[in-house]
């Protein structure tokens, strides 16, 4: 079985909404995009370019992929994530969007979500299925223990408001660290295995 991989990049206090532009996401009046690009250039320093071939698919939500559709298929391929990105298998849950997808190497999944990617983790093969942002997404998947592993990139700001990575779930999920890095920036990397679900305390 794959494991599923979500990456993601944060704030301090959780948000993870509108990091790269300010109009990338102006949901409920958000007022601060483009809060990640101080802390983009030096995320070579903790990320391990020869890591991206360990990825044999993504898979991301309908608004991540309009967004990266929209950049990536227009980078030279000398860039490793845009060659990365351009070459491997692309996966959107969507309800909207309906094959032929624009960029090449993607298409929607099919059918319920949770049985869909249940069996893209099946599927036989080599290397991580990898969600990039998709933060609902995110939130659904770990909602029904299909994560794996999480790698946090936490930027030393607090925003005070904004869409938050992580809501509500069923039960408690332990994590496991599995390695830490800061870059010279202050950004923190986290990689954590997430764990199965902790049982609920014997009633008394």
């Amino acid at each position: 079985m794959r494991r599923l991989v979500a990456v993601e990049f944060l704030s301090v206090d959780g948000v993870m909404q509108g990091l790269g532009s300010p109009d990338e996401d102006r949901d409920g009046g958000f007022e601060h995009g483009g809060w990640g690009v101080p802390y983009a250039e030096a995320l070579h320093e903790v990320i391990d370019p020869a890591g991206l071939g360990g990825t044999s698919a993504y898979l991301f939500g309908r608004r991540t992929y309009e967004k990266m559709a929209a950049f990536w298929p227009f980078q030279p391929n000398d860039n490793p994530m845009a060659a990365t990105l351009n070459t491997t298998p692309k996966y959107v849950a969507t309800r909207t969007l309906s094959a032929p997808l624009g960029w090449e190497g993607a298409e929607p999944l099919d059918g319920d979500l949770v049985t869909a990617v249940t069996r893209l983790k099946n599927t036989a093969g080599r290397g991580d299925v990898v969600v990039l942002g998709s933060g609902a997404l995110v939130r659904q998947l770990m909602e029904v223990d299909l994560v794996d592993e999480l790698r946090l990139f936490v930027h030393p700001l607090l925003l005070g408001a904004g869409k938050r990575l992580f809501g509500g779930l069923p039960a408690p999920r332990p994590l496991r660290l599995t390695s830490s890095g800061t870059t010279s920036r202050g950004t923190v990397a986290l990689t954590y295995a997430v764990e199965g679900r902790r049982p609920a305390p014997a009633s008394v």
